[in-house]
């Protein structure tokens, strides 16, 4: 992570917003000025960027106005006087983040500082993307056909819809369209409709602007913004709510959309790519889905492959799930016996490739051997659906290899309790590794949730008291207790 700039001609704000921030193993360089911070930013650039309005030579709007016309989506931070109104106007028409009215609370601009971190850490995540494109691995004939689809349409800008069961990897193959574009150098952003609420999707995808509802204290860029000259990948697209079909058309149509609140039309340069698992055409008949809308996505459609229309594609998936989780988890990979890769290729697995990768995860970390025998394998595989769910040591007491649950309950009989890391690792591995986004957020929030409900029981519900034994503020723990929607808390 990059450090956090400080640009104050105030030594003392320097140094005591270097200080705090330092309690919280967060790094800083400051500047006295901001011609030397604009100096600076032709060779980096920092993570969360805090400076004051008024120094000596370029003020703080100018840098503001340098900062925003060459890294939009970095945050600035503006500290002004409580009688400057007019200056925190100026700064949050220029595009600012926040700012901190002098004389400041330091907790309070610590908080406020980790808020533009997250904010930054989320666009960096997004922006950038992976740094590899996954493999698709296939050898099967219906593979052979999805590839060559990949190298005739990858050069073209036309809008492209991908159907297939749920699992078979339709985002691996909009990753291989973009990486083999000539967008290519730009980013791939990927958004499932299916998992945003229906209130927060149409900002998830237009942004917002400040003021616009309840909880939007900043403009927040949505991913049409985010994947400008690069590629947009909409996935479950059937259920995307009919009003916001609408938006999306008008975008697909002209190139024009507004932020919600927002009244300056914004134009986007984005190549689309859609995905559902769903009927269409059936949706369309059902007056679900737009038929104007349908007409527009299904401009060329790709058809993604079962895993039980290319059986003979399980073994070499299997390998390469068990050594990418090995790799994550810093082991040994394990092998599987002739006989149990043979009965795994006899599976339907409904899930598909990726109930296949969470299988080779869960393995990875619970299988007792290095070479995996039948008996190995989950109770749901061998003894039907369900089977060994009484079991004291059934593996669906701890997770299930194709759901992704967070893992709980006790661990099998049949080897030591994983640490929690390793199940942490895991856990990621396969949010990762089924194309869910912001993972950090969410095992985040849980992580979070966990510690406090904890402490809160450990302290009969005095929140204060547990914001001691957490080692975190007051103030910390309330605003942690109504984001979470935790309940029992009280005070002291």
């Amino acid at each position: 992570m990059k450090p956090i700039w400080i640009v104050d001609d105030d030594e003392s704000i320097r140094w005591v917003l270097e200080k705090a921030l330092a309690r919280e193993n967060l790094a800083t360089k400051s500047f006295a000025n901001a011609r030397d911070a604009i100096a600076a930013l032709e060779f980096d650039t920092p993570q969360v960027l805090v400076s004051d309005i008024r120094m000596p030579g370029a003020s703080g709007l100018e840098l503001l106005q340098t900062v925003k016309s060459r890294f939009p989506g970095l945050p600035v931070i503006i500290i002004t006087a409580f009688s400057d109104l007019d200056s925190a106007v100026a700064s949050f028409q220029g595009g600012a983040f926040e700012y901190l009215a002098k004389p400041f609370d330091i907790d309070k601009a610590v908080e406020l500082i980790r808020r533009a971190l997250e904010e930054s850490l989320r666009e960096t995540s997004v922006e950038s993307g992976p740094s590899e494109t996954p493999e698709i691995l296939g050898q099967a004939p219906a593979m052979q056909e999805v590839f060559r689809a990949i190298g005739r349409l990858s050069q073209s800008n036309v809008t492209v819809l991908i159907t297939g069961e749920s699992g078979s990897g339709k985002e691996l193959v909009a990753r291989a369209l973009h990486k083999h574009s000539p967008r290519a150098a730009q980013p791939f952003i990927a958004l499932n409709t299916a998992a945003i609420p229906k209130d927060l999707l149409e900002s998830e995808l237009f942004g917002h602007e400040r003021g616009a509802f309840t909880g939007a204290q900043t403009t927040r860029r949505g991913r049409f913004e985010q994947a400008e000259n690069g590629t947009l990948f909409l996935d479950e697209i059937g259920d995307m709510p009919f009003d916001l079909q609408t938006r999306l058309l008008r975008v697909l149509s002209d190139g024009h959309f507004y932020r919600v609140g927002g009244h300056q039309p914004m134009k986007a340069n984005v190549r689309v790519i859609t995905a559902t698992h769903q009927n269409l055409e059936q949706r369309v008949r059902d007056g679900l889905f737009r038929e104007d809308l349908y007409h527009r996505l299904n401009v060329i459609r790709l058809r993604l492959p079962s895993l039980r229309e290319r059986r003979e594609d399980i073994p070499i998936l299997v390998r390469h799930f068990l050594v990418q989780s090995a790799r994550q988890l810093g082991v040994e990979a394990k092998r599987m016996s002739e006989p149990t890769m043979q009965f795994l290729s006899s599976l339907d697995l409904p899930g598909n490739v990726r109930q296949l990768e969470n299988l080779c995860n869960w393995i990875t970390v619970m299988a007792p051997g290095q070479t995996v025998e039948i008996k190995d394998l989950p109770l749901e595989l061998t003894q039907g659906q369900g089977d060994g769910a009484a079991g004291e040591a059934a593996p669906a007491a701890v997770a299930q290899p194709h759901g992704g649950q967070v893992f709980e309950g006790p661990a099998p009989a049949n080897g030591a309790p994983p640490g929690w890391i390793g199940l942490l690792e895991l856990q990621a591995a396969g949010m990762l590794g089924a194309g869910q986004q912001e993972v950090m957020a969410v095992l985040g929030r849980q992580f979070e949730s966990a510690l406090i409900k904890t402490a809160l029981k450990h302290t009969h519900g005095r929140k204060n008291d547990a914001a001691v034994r957490l080692g975190i503020g007051r103030n910390t723990i309330t605003r942690k207790i109504s984001e979470l929607g935790i309940d029992g808390a009280k005070d002291d």
